[in-house]
């Protein structure tokens, strides 16, 4: 089995953070989804747990960052082109996200960040194949 990745995000209203992803383009599984939580897919091995902050809580003694004032993570996501970081930005900021700095374009790599409804910071970017290499 391949690994998989699952980020458990603290969100304040989990039907106004389904509805922001789901106009960027993600879908949900029903099957971990309840009032407390929901599994976003971003791919075949990487999902985002959102989760109400109260249910949040029971997994750690820890107080919760409120995103908007202080960062616990930078979510990266890859896009296939330029124009699709571009498009997904637009989505973002059209659905209510912020872009807290500018485009980034280095030639083998392109990106620009949004923060989401709760603050939390999603980068999305496009990388030369080449580069890899």
């Amino acid at each position: 089995m391949a690994t998989k990745i699952f980020v458990n995000l603290p969100v304040k209203d989990l039907n106004r953070s389904v509805e922001f992803f789901t106009r960027l383009g993600y879908t949900f599984n029903k099957q971990f989804t309840d009032e407390n939580a929901t599994c976003m897919i971003v791919g075949e091995d990487i999902f985002i747990m959102l989760l109400v902050e109260p249910f949040f809580k029971t997994f750690t003694k820890k107080e919760i960052v409120d995103a908007s004032k202080g960062i616990e993570a930078i979510i990266c996501l890859s896009a296939e082109s330029k124009e699709k970081v571009d498009e997904m930005i637009r989505i973002a900021t059209s659905a209510g996200a912020t872009t807290p700095k500018e485009k980034q374009d280095q030639g083998f790599m392109y990106s620009q960040g949004y923060q989401d409804l709760d603050g939390h910071l999603w980068e999305i970017m496009w990388m030369d194949p080449a580069a890899f290499n």
